[in-house]
């Protein structure tokens, strides 16, 4: 379990559905965007006659998109009748042009938050110096009505009921899981390790692995298995478990990676402006790779403690058709090639930490098997793709924990660890 929550990053947020007003060039009043005061949000912004300047990172993510657009540069919030005495003050956050606000329209989902970290600076140095920043900084988020990104955004905020109007989230209302951590992480947003005595972590880490290099995903993974505590390991809940390895993975990584990069880092690179760019991307890969390996680890650890016949996609021969190689099958590619073996008595199982477009691949990847299954750490996946994933015979695997975050009109559909691993026991004991 993590020892950090929301509030530890976040002072507050606010969110809607953009009107034309707000997102339409030929509409919009001069990008400016109102009603923060009266969501209670401006409090957080500061109230004077002078233009208050915040550093602001916009994004727009939507679920069709690898990677989300990220730009940053700076808001103004400011009294619009600051200079006519007769009336009261009305406070807009006036935004500028960028690649996201060109993409963004009418009905999107529109989430502002006010950090307390403070962003970089924008990327025109000579502005930067001309500029008075106030503290801390902006994010504002735009997604898709219905899209994943905005179910999970409202999950971590408690935005239940989102109209056309800001209203104010609640902070610190869910736990701050492994999958809502990594939402907040895909908008750059640094989160901690969230792991208490990190300095005696890291002393066990550069004993283990000497603190030069990175070891193999599966060492790594196996010390975090280890590093547990002895009842955490003897559980008889694999959904627990598993959680509590992934978790403690994070954490030991972003300790260890810190110290490799901060080494680095001030070792230096002198002119060589190429091997920057080659340690930078290491460090991006790494960051990309490692997770979705360390998940197959540990569902290899705990498929193998509880007796299941599988076997991975991984080496040669373990392949379905055309070269496809399903991350595990159940029993073995031998029973799934025999012909004369009972299609209802093999599973697949797909595993993907976040699903975005990418849960179809699970779909081609072993055409015996009817009814496919997907484990996956994604919290808070919207009502459209868990409808269409059904309508495909694809059966959700999500751990426990996180089921909270989906629709409560939807939890019935999904399957845990513990029912899975009983489905595959029972299959094989007859």
């Amino acid at each position: 379990m993590f020892n950090d929550k929301i509030s530890d990053y976040i002072e507050g947020v606010a969110a809607k559905y953009l009107s034309a007003v707000d997102a339409e060039a030929t509409s919009s009043n001069q990008h400016e965007i109102g009603g923060l005061v009266r969501s209670g949000f401006g409090t957080l912004l500061g109230q004077g006659r002078e233009d208050y300047r915040y550093r602001v990172r916009q994004i727009y993510i939507s679920d069709d998109m690898e990677e989300p657009v990220i730009c940053d540069g700076h808001v103004t919030w400011y009294d619009t009748r600051r200079d006519d005495p007769k009336r009261g003050p009305e406070f807009r956050l006036y935004y500028y042009d960028s690649p996201v606000t060109e993409l963004m329209g009418s009905g999107d989902f529109f989430l502002i938050a006010k950090l307390r970290q403070e962003l970089p600076a924008p990327v025109d140095p000579f502005e930067a110096e001309s500029l008075a920043f106030r503290p801390g900084s902006v994010l504002m988020v735009f997604a898709p009505a219905g899209s994943n990104a905005e179910c999970q955004l409202r999950t971590l905020f408690g935005l239940d009921n989102v109209q056309h109007t800001l209203r104010r989230g609640i902070l610190d209302t869910v736990e701050l899981l492994l999958p809502l951590r990594a939402v907040l992480e895909s908008m750059g947003i640094a989160i901690g390790p969230g792991l208490s005595h990190e300095e005696n972590w890291l002393d066990k880490l550069l004993h283990a692995f000497g603190g030069k290099e990175f070891p193999k995903t599966s060492i790594f993974s196996e010390f975090a298995r280890k590093s547990l505590d002895p009842s955490v390991i003897s559980s008889n809940s694999p959904d627990m478990l598993l959680m509590a390895c992934m978790e403690r993975e994070e954490s030991l990584f972003k300790i260890y990676e810190r110290h490799i990069v901060k080494t680095r880092l001030a070792a230096g690179f002198g002119e060589d402006v190429e091997g920057f760019i080659g340690f930078s991307l290491s460090v991006q890969n790494r960051r990309k790779s490692r997770a979705g390996h360390a998940f197959e680890d540990h569902l290899n650890f705990l498929f193998k403690r509880y007796g299941l016949q599988f076997e991975q996609g991984r080496g040669k021969g373990m392949v379905t058709e055309n070269n496809s190689k399903p991350d595990f099958i159940f029993p073995s590619f031998n029973a799934y090639r025999d012909a004369s073996y009972p299609h209802d008595r093999l599973i697949m199982l797909g595993a993907k930490t976040t699903c975005k477009d990418r849960w179809r691949q699970v779909l081609s990847e072993a055409q015996r098997v009817q009814s496919k299954h997907l484990v996956t750490l994604e919290a808070a996946i919207s009502r459209l793709q868990l409808e269409e994933m059904r309508a495909n015979k694809l059966r959700l695997v999500v751990p426990s924990a996180i089921h909270a975050t989906y629709p409560l009109d939807q939890r019935h559909h999904l399957m845990d660890m513990q029912g899975f691993i009983e489905e595959v026991q029972q299959l094989q004991r007859t």
